[in-house]
């Protein structure tokens, strides 16, 4: 059960590892693009390409649906990136259901744990095969492995990576609930004083970049919103979407947001405490540019 290309990547594993996938669930297909045409998901297409039985419902909950699942007699459930299941259907197999979360659980449950640990600064992260229950992302832990998080790393380079690790843990959690030699272990407590990080979906407040912030915080902003939504700010009555930079720590006696360009091919703006020097940009109702093609076809007030 997934939607988008992070859970093709276990469903090509799980099948080179010669596990019997006897059905796909994903979801119906959706209008998209400027012609509203209708698009497959990118597990649909994976589950075409493989001739997989395949199911596509609107709604989970709908009796026909859940026959047709259980007719498929599945033994286990594989859950990759896709909607929260009701009970019927997650406990519908004898071996019940399993996740892949891309974080190390407890921490950054929720919609987004690739964007939020990047924006808080993590160094490290991984992936975490768990079994489900009713509360989301608070199932026994099956297997985790841990990813580092270099400094220059954007979300969409660690989603990749992540999508990789991922997969082989899927597979490695698969046998090992088959062999029954995995151990399935709770998730340890959160204390009220102590909260963990939480990974909520992303919103459009949260990717305005506030000059008023530091410059790491900046920093780590644009690489944890990149390549999407993307990060923005105001300039020049437009808006600009930053999609790479590199951070400067420097004091500079200006206003937070003020601008510097050698009119060529650097751009940078001020924050409370330092410069982020702008590499790749999309102004509105433009395409994705590097600086220095953007300030070739833009006129610099004084």
């Amino acid at each position: 059960m997934g939607t988008p290309a992070f859970a093709v990547a276990s469903l090509e594993a799980l099948l080179s590892a010669g596990v019997n996938i006897v059905g796909v669930v994903t979801a119906p297909d959706r209008p998209a693009g400027r012609g509203l045409q209708l698009q497959s998901s990118e597990v649909k297409k994976a589950a075409l390409r493989h001739q997989l039985p395949l199911l596509q419902p609107e709604k989970l909950k709908d009796p026909v649906f859940q026959e047709k699942l259980r007719a498929w007699k599945p033994d286990l459930q594989v859950v990759v990136a896709f909607r929260m299941l009701p009970e019927s259907v997650w406990n519908l197999p004898p071996l019940g259901s399993i996740n892949l979360h891309a974080s190390l659980l407890p921490k950054y449950r929720g919609a987004a744990p690739i964007n939020w640990a990047i924006l808080h600064g993590e160094t490290e992260t991984g992936v975490t095969t768990f079994r489900l229950k009713h509360e989301i992302d608070t199932g026994g832990i099956l297997l985790q492995e841990k990813v580092i998080i270099p400094k220059t790393m954007n979300a969409g380079e660690l989603h990749d990576q992540l999508m990789e690790v991922g997969s082989n843990l899927v597979v490695r959690t698969v046998k090992g609930i088959a062999d029954g030699t995995l151990i399935e272990y709770p998730q340890p407590e959160i204390h009220p004083d102590h909260p963990l990080q939480s990974a909520p979906k992303i919103f459009t407040e949260t990717c305005l970049i506030d000059c008023n912030h530091s410059t790491e915080h900046i920093y780590n902003l644009i690489r944890g919103l990149s390549p999407y939504p993307g990060a923005f700010t105001q300039w020049n009555e437009t808006t600009l979407k930053i999609f790479s930079a590199t951070e400067e720590i420097a004091a500079h006696g200006l206003e937070p947001g003020a601008w510097k360009s050698d009119g060529k091919s650097t751009f940078s703006f001020a924050t409370k405490d330092g410069w982020i020097h702008v590499q790749a940009l999309q102004p509105a109702g433009k395409k994705r540019m590097d600086v220095a093609t953007w300030l070739r076809g833009v006129r610099l007030p004084n």
